[in-house]
């Protein structure tokens, strides 16, 4: 299905949780003169206009970006975020949000490269002209991401980041989601995986984590951000988590200060919270 446009959802609270981890991520890899690799299974159109008519249609940045920006309380970490998110927004004022690869972009040294895979034709294409200058780093690809992983792994570098943030429009990606994660795994066990996803009444995301857990990895970290209460009818998105495999060590020490201060700036009811697990070897 290629129904799915994230223009629509751009700078809510699942990328404000999803982003600044995905910056504490690539921070980290940067400690090191060492090449990395970053590897995006659904990379969406690179940039968004808050002020489109997609990005109107919802507003759902106001609920997520919209609240963190022009403050002057961030945590250090989140600070990083934002500084990332404003070198989009040079005059000040909140009118784009940079999606995952244009996050990523931010830091990404001259040994560095990028792989990026779309497939909606609309958003390959926008995908495309962000990243125009930058073909010698950035290679884009029109092809599923979940079955052009595995020939990417293990990569040059020996280094990497994988984000796995599809859509779940349908049932298949929670399955998919887990198989990819199991099989890259196998291919490169060294890889930093961040997977993504929804916290919703259906069972498929309740039982994702715990599926990801099953696959064994000896060092993982889960995230979950709720905003509300869930809804009586079951529908809705009322949170989001990330699951990771090989997280930096210092990770969970960065989320015990950040995610409280999140729960306060962006939940919505007294059922806001956060949960955090973790095992590092």
């Amino acid at each position: 299905m290629l129904s799915y446009r994230h223009a629509f959802h751009a700078g809510n609270h699942a990328d404000v949780l999803k982003h600044f981890v995905l910056i504490e991520l690539l921070r980290y890899f940067n400690r090191k003169d060492k090449p990395w690799w970053y590897i995006d299974t659904h990379a969406g159109a690179g940039c968004y206009a808050l002020d489109s008519e997609q990005a109107g249609k919802t507003a759902e940045f106001a609920g997520g970006i919209g609240r963190l920006w022009g403050r002057d309380d961030l945590p250090e970490a989140l600070r990083a975020y934002i500084d990332a998110v404003a070198q989009f927004n040079p005059h000040g004022r909140l009118t784009f949000y940079p999606g995952s690869p244009a996050l990523a972009m931010t830091q990404l040294r001259e040994q560095d490269r990028m792989r990026l895979f779309e497939l909606h034709p609309a958003d390959v294409s926008l995908l495309e002209q962000t990243f125009a200058r930058d073909t010698d780093r950035v290679l884009i690809r029109k092809a599923d991401g979940f079955a052009g992983l595995r020939g990417l792994l293990p990569p040059a570098a020996r280094r990497a980041v994988v984000l796995i943030d599809p859509p779940y429009e349908v049932k298949e990606d929670y399955r998919r989601v887990v198989d990819t994660v199991a099989d890259a795994m196998k291919r490169f066990p060294a890889g930093t995986y961040a997977v993504w996803y929804p916290m919703l009444a259906r069972p498929e995301a309740r039982q994702l984590p715990e599926r990801l857990a099953d696959l064994g990895a000896e060092s993982w970290l889960d995230v979950r951000l709720a905003l509300r209460k869930p809804a009586r009818d079951g529908f809705g998105m009322f949170g989001s988590g990330l699951y990771i495999v090989n997280p930096p060590w210092v990770l969970p020490q960065t989320l015990e200060a950040v995610m409280p201060w999140l729960v306060r700036a962006l939940g919505e009811d007294e059922d806001a919270g956060f949960d955090l697990e973790h095992h590092i070897e």
